[in-house]
């Protein structure tokens, strides 16, 4: 079997996890009337499924750094399976609370391994491309997985997706206990170093970026199944192909923000993408009963968030080169937890201010990190004065 092939593989893998995060945005108008409780208490398994990710990630892949990497994908896997079975088979709210918890420390390692693993058996100058076909794994199960996950909940009930998650989990296992081979790991690196980063000023700052601007999404985003149903008017029979519009433009909008970052560079890029996210969130909360004009606003709010996705990762990267690793490491636990904040956040404003509010909110979240980029900036720009003085 050819490393391409291997890779795609993996791809797979991370569009199941992928899934199983973002299926909870298609379907929680089930899931809170199946369980008898509000959108805000459903919307806070989501949160619950980020933190956990955000905080036992980096502590369980600094504990098995140095495990055959292949032994610890199907582990996690294994995890992953088991509670998307219980997930399938328990009854009641707190029973599916235990299920998420379970079900992201088994998708932290997996998802973390699987972008190791892809880059270890890639060949030589072609482990970027190898990471980015595993993440782009991860993007398809907005574009795919979640509409897909509302069909099947329309039909089969909600509780049948992780039931078929749990299936191919298990296929999962089975093809890559033949396909990996036995892969090292690599030398553990102490989680007190990694964090250690964080003390730097660019650094939090850099962090504080993906937080707001990933947070503010997530306070509309969580909640996008309820707020198209109930503010903007969409028929039930619409959702499914607004949520795979939605998707859709989230993949164009990654591919179009790495093509612009190269060509134009970081700040416009993503000062550009921040600005008309704010633009189509307030617009979102306008344009209501309106199927087409709604249409057309999820597709460029989508576009213009997930434009923002590769350049904030590569911009990471530059404000610490040698640590780039680490940084991106770091950022994928500052998007769950943003994931987290926006679901908490978005939960409380339904409870106390209404349903409506969930736009303006993320949007001021947005305009928080356009704030952060401009300082950043800023401050990069005196490094650069002082650095061209001191060389003179």
């Amino acid at each position: 079997m050819s490393s391409s092939l291997k890779v795609y593989i993996l791809a797979i893998v991370s569009f199941l996890v992928g899934t199983s995060e973002y299926i909870l945005s298609g379907i929680l108008d089930k899931v809170a009337g199946s369980f008898d409780v509000s959108l805000a208490a459903a919307g806070q398994l989501i949160t619950i499924f980020s933190l956990v990710y955000a905080l036992f990630t980096p502590i369980l892949m600094a504990i098995t750094a140095s495990m055959d990497r292949r032994k610890l994908i199907i582990i996690g896997l294994a995890i992953f399976v088991i509670s998307n079975i219980l997930a399938f088979t328990l009854p009641g709210y707190g029973l599916f609370v235990v299920a998420r918890i379970i079900m992201a420390i088994g998708a932290g390692v997996v998802v973390v391994t699987a972008l190791n693993i892809a880059a270890k058996i890639a060949p030589a100058g072609k482990q970027a491309s190898a990471i980015a076909t595993v993440v782009m794994g991860f993007t398809a199960s907005l574009i795919v997985g979640v509409p897909l996950g509302r069909i099947t909940a329309d039909t089969l009930g909600w509780k049948s997706v992780f039931g078929g998650i749990a299936l191919l989990g298990i296929i999962a296992m089975i093809i890559l206990s033949f396909a990996i081979p036995r892969i090292k790991g690599d030398a553990p690196i102490p989680l007190r170093q990694q964090l250690s980063l964080l003390k730097k000023p660019k650094v939090a700052l850099g962090l504080s970026i993906t937080f707001f601007w990933l947070g503010g999404y997530s306070i509309a985003y969580t909640y996008l199944s309820p707020y198209l149903l109930e503010v903007s008017g969409l028929g039930d029979k619409y959702l499914s192909g607004a949520l795979l519009i939605f998707g859709i433009a989230s993949m164009i909008g990654s591919k179009i923000g790495g093509f612009s970052t190269d060509r134009w560079g970081v700040h416009r890029t993503l000062s550009g993408g921040l600005a008309l996210h704010i633009v189509m969130l307030i617009l979102l909360s306008v344009v209501t009963h309106t199927l087409l004009g709604v249409m057309i606003v999820l597709l460029l709010w989508s576009f213009s968030a997930w434009s923002s996705g590769p350049t904030q990762q590569y911009h990471l990267t530059t404000i610490e080169p040698e640590a780039s690793g680490v940084m991106l490491g770091l950022n994928q636990s500052m998007m769950q937890l943003a994931m987290a904040a926006g679901a908490g956040v978005g939960g409380i404003a339904i409870e106390t201010i209404s349903l409506t509010s969930i736009t303006w909110i993320g949007a001021a979240g947005i305009a928080i990190a356009i704030f952060a980029l401009v300082i950043l900036n800023k401050m990069n720009t005196v490094t650069k004065v002082s650095s061209s003085i001191n060389y003179k």
